[in-house]
């Protein structure tokens, strides 16, 4: 039905009452707005850190920040590039791959553990993971310190290792014990009638099936140890062993700071956590969205 007035036409249903949704949906695009505005507000830092890194440092204050400088140049990457950046990066790069193995390994076999065996014990043991989660990082590095000494890793790349994975466990054993949780009962009920055990179930269902929430931990725990710099700083002392964090240090003078260097710096040591977001976005967006339905 479609009642005129003044020569215009409402659209109704076949009820005569008018569709309520039809003029929001012609209102003004909000939505799409902030989006844009939130994009620009999110990649305007690393625009200015790419801008900043083609300037010289000594017309770094000269021109619009806005705007990229008239004469880039590549010198600051190269200066990076030849300060030992690349052995951080491998320092990096061993410390992450050995924390975030263990962090997985050991959480993965917690979380299944604690989602699938009823026990007062393993109850137990899941409320002393979760307090682990009320531990800030600062508050513990004192005793954190004394045990690496006391285990003779001070001031080596192992030192960085077990107080990352000890921090790393909680939240990866909370996230997928939720997601287990969520697995149909109905598809354990039938490997466990076919005569599957637990190795079988982990292999053959909970792996493949608990893959979205394990690239999630995988590139948080990364991303956390990528970017720490508390241990590397109270762990370490041998230029020999700095990670990138700690690295970024030496573009800071005693008189003034290397900003365009530094933003070189900066730019080259988040490449590896881009590429594996680019990689892993799907998954990492699908374990973010599912494991918290119970």
């Amino acid at each position: 039905m479609v009642r005129t007035h003044g020569g215009s036409a409402a659209p109704s249903d076949a009820s005569g009452r008018r569709d309520p949704g039809r003029g929001s949906r012609r209102s003004f695009p909000l939505v799409p707005l902030l989006g844009i505005v939130w994009f620009a507000a999110a990649f305007y830092p690393v625009y200015y850190m790419f801008i900043s890194s083609l300037r010289e440092r000594s017309d770094y204050l000269e021109g619009s920040p806005w705007l990229p400088p008239l004469q880039p140049v590549l010198g600051n990457y190269a200066e990076v590039l030849g300060s030992g950046l690349a052995l951080y990066f491998l320092n990096s790069l061993f410390v992450v791959t050995l924390s975030v193995a263990l962090i997985v390994f050991v959480g993965f076999l917690a979380a299944y553990v604690i989602a699938r065996i009823p026990s007062r014990a393993i109850r137990g043991v899941f409320t002393t993971f979760l307090m682990g989660l009320a531990i800030p990082l600062q508050a513990a590095i004192i005793p954190v310190y004394l045990l690496i000494v006391e285990m003779g890793l001070y001031d080596t790349l192992y030192a960085l290792i077990p107080p990352q994975v000890a921090f790393g466990i909680p939240l990866t054993v909370l996230i997928l014990v939720n997601f287990i949780r969520d697995i149909p009962n109905e598809l354990f009920d039938a490997i466990k009638l076919d005569g599957g055990g637990h190795r079988r179930t982990l292999r053959s269902l909970v792996l493949p099936l608990s893959r979205p929430a394990l690239v999630t931990v995988v590139i948080y725990n990364a991303l956390q140890a990528w970017n720490n710099f508390l241990f590397p700083l109270v762990l370490t002392q041998s230029s020999n062993v700095r990670t990138i964090p700690l690295a970024l240090q030496q573009f800071q003078g005693q008189y003034g700071v290397d900003v365009p260097g530094l933003m070189a710096a900066v730019l080259l040591s988040t490449l590896p956590i881009i590429v594996l977001y680019i990689v892993a976005r799907r998954q990492l967006l699908g374990g973010l969205a599912a494991g918290f339905g119970r």
